[in-house]
Parts: C-alpha cells; structure tokens; sequence
C-alpha cells in the first residue's frame, strides 16, 4: 500500500518546529514506521533534501524563475505577488505556503499525492536536460503543485529548491533506523559500518526494513559507492604521537590538497571527495592518468591531489586548489592548476576487499597494483619510531611547502567514517599560538557594527561531539575577516539559514542570525581557554565552565572538502586545552 505524501508533510512539520534532536530522531522513527518498507529508501533521501545519496551527483536542477512561474499557475497569483512574498519570506516554500493558504480549493479532479508519485515526478525532473527541459520541468512541477494542497506545495517547492532544512543529519537517520527496527539502538554499530562502506543511508534502510540485520551486516565495498574516509586525531608534539605506535610508526608527508577517492574498473574512473561526492568532471587529468597508471583492472585507492606551480614545480596552497572546483572553464582552470597525485592508501583490488589489513600490507598491495610517474606518486614517507628522524622529516616536509605529518601505526586497518589514534595528524608549532588550526563550524552570526553594518560581522562556531551528534559552541569569530569575506559569507551562509537555533546545535548566546551546521572554515587562536558561556566542553574541565578560543581569527580557507562532522571534536578541543602549555618538540623555523 502506498504512503500519502501529506504523512511525510505533518512529520517534516513536527521537525521543522523542534530544537531537540533526541525529538527529532523519535520524529524520524515514528515517520519510518509509517510507512511502506518498499518507500524507506526513498523517504530516507526525501527527509534529507535529496533524491540519491550525494556520490550519484544528482540534482533537480530547477531555474528559479521556473519555479515561481509554476507557483503562479498554481495559485492563480502574479509572479510580482509571489516575489514580493519570498522577499518577506526569503524562501520560496514558505511564500507559496503563506499565499495559498485558506485561499486554495483542491479541484474535484485533484488526485491526493503519494510518496511514490511524488518521489518519481522529481525524479523525472532531475532526469531532463538539455534543450527546452526547464519547460519540461515546469510541466512536471505543475503535475504536482496542481494536486497539492497548501502544506504540500510548501515541502515540494523546498525540495525542488533545496531548502529543506529538517535538521536530519546522517547519524540522526541511523540512530532512527535502529529505534524504528528494534525500540532500541542495538543495531546502530552494524548500521553505521554498513553506511561507511556504501556511503549509501538508503541502501541501509532498505536492506535492514526488507532483509533485517543479517543482510546489513554483508554490505561491502564495490566500485562506484564511496567509502567514507579514515579519519586522523590530533597530537601536539611527536613524543605524545609516538606512544599511541605500538607496532611502528609510518610518517608520511600531510599535503595542503584534496583528499580523493579513486574508483577504477577496466576503463572507467570515478573521483570522489571526502564528502563522498562526485568530482570526476573537476578532474580530467586525474581521470587520464589513473587509468595510465593503475594497472590492475579494478581498484578503489586513495590520496591527495596537490596542485602544482608547473613554472617553479613548487605546491600551491589548497585554496588555490578549490579553483578546479567549477562547472565551467574546466580546462582552463586545468591548465592553470595543474596536479599531482599522491597516493597513500588502498581499499580493494580486483573484488578483494582490504581494509582489514594492516597499513603494511596494503601499501605493498598499494605499489603493486600502481606505476608512479612523474603524475601519480606515492606519498614520500619514512618508517621509524626515533623522534630524533621524526623531527628532520617534518622539517623536510615543511621545506617542500605541506602541512605537517601523518603518523600511522603500522598494524591499522582501513576503519572506515572511524577516527582514531593509529592515524595521527602533526602540523608545526607556531610561536606563541596553538600548534594547530582547528576546523570549527559556523552555526550563527551577528551583524557587524559601522564598516561591517549591514553584514555578518561576526560568526558564532563550534566544534563538534560524535558522541552525542552535536554541535557545541566554541567562539564568536571576527578577526581575519577581510572586505571580501564580509561580502561573500552572506551567499555563503543565506541558503542554510533556518529561523531558530539548529536541533543539532548547543548554545547559551542567542544569534542573530542561525544556519543550518553545514560550512566549516578553518580558525587560528591564541590559546584555549575556560568559559562560562560557550557551552564546548562544558562540565569536563571545569564544573560551570565550557572552552572557548582566545583572540580566534579566520585564516580565510572554507574548508569546502570537509562536512560538519569532519570538524574539530571536543575530544580534540579537551586535548588541545590540556597540552597548549606544554614544550613542543618541534620548534618552529622560517616563515
């Protein structure tokens, strides 16, 4: 039987209307229980915004005069009209759901809108491209919105748009998913690998409300489904890294690029980021020389592009990088941004899942299944526990223009979304500051005063807890702000402002203005400190006192590679509290 489309309208309102997540995964729950087992996946994508896990690059594509001239022929309202409300609005959802209401008789030949019916309309607008598909799309829209009823219209024309803000983030599902199975969040560890290993929450679903648990358990890495990437903690100094390398250490450059995944089979490749998205278009010439350079008919492997200055051979920064991240001028960003690949990881070969290997094994399978050239290297590493070699190796790092180190222990599987010591991360200590940036994601902002009036003249960030899936506040962050960013954060931000705090976000200052936890810039201070009001860490040092930043400021890198959940975590933030006021080992020189 299938599922109406206005049950999922009144459990998107219910969520829409929450700041509690522990509300909102019991929302989501009673919503799975709701429905067909035959609709999971596909509500599971709906309630996120989407139609297709990100790595499949789907989008609805919709231009939004299109969407406003389908309003109009909907609601027998002027497009002025309807302008003029999104302007007061600032959503186009919210505008038609205001105009309509109580003025809108459904029509006796109207159909009430399923999931499914919905579900595939979208589908079939996403599906249409070339030349006339935005009238096309109207057709279909109108299919819709002429059916819908006011509440309804308002939830298609936010997804069609991307605006759906519910709050519903990946581990919110999975905690969902194993309460809607069970009553209980028993099954959230098998639920969690099976979607670090397909990177697939609707494949999850549907595998566990169809199959049960056992079906769960056997999902694995193909080619074409992004594995989510291993993750590194943070240690200030290489004394404190090498105590967690009880069976050898490999330290291997750290790079200032993108992460990407590589997915060869036969004469195919896809690229995909850390974000699990597709970025094969952005690079062609990794495309070409993957397929010139693994040998093996298929493989999934990993590493950092770096661009490469082709006139001094020296690294461009990752900013510089992210102008290959464009729909248009792809060659000539190409040509002016050239790259190098450094691989340093390996996660199946020819159907043979590796990732339960350890590090030692899989590299070799690694320089065996790849030939390096002057294009695709390995990642230039050393193998040793003697701090002594560790500190020349990280000066020679910095020389050659990377970040840091990675620490590796040897013996460390391939643990998939995981992070954890047997990766550590290492970037130079810089004189009188903390020893390394942290990666703080921006929740809200204030409007800025004379030069800055009229802007977000400061941002209110947070680090975020995995434990818990939440967000807590960290500081109020203005310094490093140039003109340009003040004129650019505000098209930032805008699509993912929400009228109240974030479900997914603690906070005991009230911004003026929130956004959904999404952006993550990368933030430089002088020291951590104890605060009565941001709410980081609070209780865990110091009873009645959270951690906050000292003279932060913004290094102007958007770490447009990395999600929310790829921040700085509170864990890291107590570690870094606790070791600040401790000699480094590695003593900052040059620049």
């Amino acid at each position: 039987m299938e599922t109406m489309f206005n049950v999922l309208v009144e459990h998107f309102k219910d969520m829409e209307n929450t700041s509690k997540r522990t509300e909102l995964t019991s929302i989501l729950a009673q919503l799975f229980n709701s429905i067909s087992v035959d609709e999971i996946d596909k509500v599971v994508y709906l309630t996120q915004g989407k139609l297709y896990p990100d790595y499949m690059g789907i989008e609805l594509g919709v231009a939004e005069k299109t969407i406003v001239k389908a309003i109009s022929k909907y609601s027998g309202i002027t497009e002025g009209k309807i302008m003029d409300e999104y302007r007061k609005t600032g959503d186009l959802g919210d505008a038609v759901g205001n105009i309509v209401k109580g003025k809108r008789q459904m029509s006796f030949f109207s159909e009430r809108l399923t999931v499914n019916r919905v579900y595939s309309t979208l589908d079939r607008i996403a599906r249409s491209s070339g030349k006339g598909s935005q009238e096309i799309k109207l057709s279909y829209l109108l299919s819709l919105l002429n059916d819908a009823e006011p509440d309804e219209a308002r939830y298609i024309v936010k997804m069609v748009l991307g605006t759906l803000r519910l709050g519903v983030a990946d581990y919110t599902v999975l905690d969902a998913l194993a309460f809607a199975r069970s009553g209980t969040k028993n099954s959230r560890e098998i639920l969690e690998r099976a979607y670090n290993l397909s990177g697939d929450l609707g494949l999850v679903a549907a595998t566990l409300m169809k199959e049960g648990e056992d079906a769960v358990k056997r999902i694995g890495i193909t080619i074409g489904r992004p594995v989510r990437p291993m993750l590194a903690e943070r240690v200030p100094d290489i004394k404190g890294a090498l105590e967690y390398m009880e069976n050898g250490c490999t330290a291997e450059y750290k790079y200032d690029g993108e992460r990407v995944q590589i997915h060869k089979r036969g004469k195919n490749v896809m690229l995909f980021s850390r974000r699990l998205e597709n970025i094969t278009m952005h690079y062609p010439d990794i495309v070409k020389i993957s397929l010139k350079s693994i040998e093996v008919d298929e493989a999934i492997v990993e590493g950092e592009a770096v661009a490469v200055d082709q006139n001094t051979g020296e690294f461009f920064p990752f900013q510089e990088l992210m102008h290959r991240r464009r729909k248009y001028g792809i060659k000539e960003a190409m040509d002016l941004y050239p790259v190098t690949l450094f691989l340093f990881d390996v996660m199946l070969v020819d159907g043979e899942q590796l990732i339960d290997l350890p590090l030692t094994e899989r590299r070799k399978i690694l320089w065996k299944s790849v030939k390096s050239d002057e294009k695709v290297q390995f990642a230039t590493h050393i193998e040793t526990k003697e701090a002594d070699k560790l500190e020349v190796f990280m000066d020679q790092a910095i020389t050659d223009g990377c970040e840091g180190l990675m620490l590796k222990d040897n013996s460390s599987t391939y643990r998939a979304g995981a992070r954890g010591f047997s990766w550590i991360k290492l970037k130079r200590d810089y004189q009188g500051e903390l020893g390394d940036t942290l990666d703080l994601v921006v929740v809200g902002a204030f409007y800025g005063r004379g030069r800055r009036a009229g802007a977000y003249g400061t941002l209110l960030t947070a680090v975020y807890d995995p434990d818990n899936d939440l967000f807590y506040t960290v500081s109020k962050v203005g310094a490093g702000l140039t003109d340009q960013d003040l004129a650019s954060f505000p098209k930032l931000l805008d699509p993912y402002r929400i009228p109240h705090r974030h479900a997914r976000v603690s906070s005991n200052l009230e911004a003026d203005a929130w956004f959904e936890p999404v952006i993550v810039i990368e933030v430089q201070a002088q020291e951590i400190t104890l605060s009565p009001v941001h709410t980081a860490a609070f209780n865990s040092v110091k009873v009645g006192a959270g951690l906050a930043l000292r003279f932060p400021r913004f290094t102007g890198k958007v770490r447009n590679d990395k999600g929310p959940e790829d921040a700085t975590t509170v864990k890291e933030l107590i570690e870094m509290y606790g070791n600040q006021k401790k000699k480094p080992m590695i003593s900052g020189t040059g620049p």
